[in-house]
């Protein structure tokens, strides 16, 4: 069972998220493209967690980047009301999770809860850009999606067994789109962009995943940059912002010439802080500061 996160307005409203568990060890792509995402349009309320099998996860990046992760669903709720985006940190919105987390840790590989996780978005997100760790996993999430009640998904899995649109192979995608599931594959030429090998986005740490997130956002180009407007692009798609993936990738890549997804990064880091110290700052039932 979850906390529930309130979203007043779902038109745009996309969570970008995935399974992890890929072995991949990449820079965290889909928290990057949640900036790029929101700057272009989109409301993003991303759910993760700190990584358990990967160098670096969601959490882990955002918290590198100054944020404040370990905000209540109201919290979250009102950035999402204020920024466009939010976080949902799975053991404050799942509390049960605590009690398997460690064990997690200690096994260190992929379980079950890489796949039901994803599909527990507290904000419940109508529309969802979801990597997957196996290609057998992109027709039965979408499946499983359907079934939940998602407007529209994209579930990805690339050949180089990333749980992201890769840069490196195809990609083979589940489509949800009213009501019916198409699958096809896509490749990073469909969309005019040079191929680069996964090792050109490996990381050893959550603070080398933020150095290389900043600089491909801050519009510095390269392998990326290239495969965060992709991923930023698809999650714009499924949103019902641009009308196709290479529509998406056009307005991600517009966005990050402006500097936008900077400043919505800072924007949104100052404003989980703000949240934080504001609770905090709250007296207790005899007065003190909490």
């Amino acid at each position: 069972f979850s906390a529930k996160v309130a979203v007043a307005d779902a038109a745009r409203f996309v969570d970008i998220v995935g399974t992890g568990g890929d072995g991949a060890h990449t820079f965290n792509i889909s928290t990057a493209s949640m900036f790029v995402a929101a700057a272009a349009g989109a409301t993003v309320a991303k759910h993760g967690n700190r990584s358990v099998s990967s160098k670096s996860g969601s959490a882990d990046v955002l918290e590198a980047l100054g944020c404040a992760i370990e905000l209540p669903p109201d919290d979250v709720a009102a950035c999402i009301a204020e920024s466009g985006m939010g976080f949902m940190y799975a053991p404050i919105h799942h509390p049960a999770m605590k009690n398997v987390a460690p064990v997690r840790r200690e096994m260190g590989v992929r379980t079950l809860f890489n796949i039901l996780g994803p599909l527990t978005n507290p904000a419940g997100a109508p529309n969802i850009l979801m990597g997957v760790f196996h290609p057998d996993l992109v027709g039965i999430q979408a499946r499983v999606m359907r079934e939940l009640g998602a407007r529209r998904a994209l579930v990805v899995w690339g050949r180089d067994g990333v749980d992201e649109i890769s840069l490196g192979e195809r990609t083979l995608v589940g489509e949800l789109r009213h009501g019916e599931i198409s699958e096809y594959e896509i490749a990073p030429e469909d969309f005019g962009l040079m191929r680069a090998p996964l090792s050109a986005l490996r990381v050893d740490d959550p603070q080398a995943s933020r150095a290389m997130l900043l600089e491909a956002i801050d519009g510095r180009g390269g392998p990326a940059a290239d495969v965060i407007a992709l991923n930023a692009g698809a999650a714009l798609y499924v949103a019902g912002i641009a009308v196709s993936i290479q529509d998406g990738l056009a307005r991600a890549r517009a966005a990050m010439a402006m500097g936008t997804p900077r400043a919505k990064l800072d924007a949104f880091v100052a404003l989980t802080q703000a949240k934080r110290a504001a609770r905090t700052a709250v007296p207790d039932a005899d007065g003190a500061g909490a």
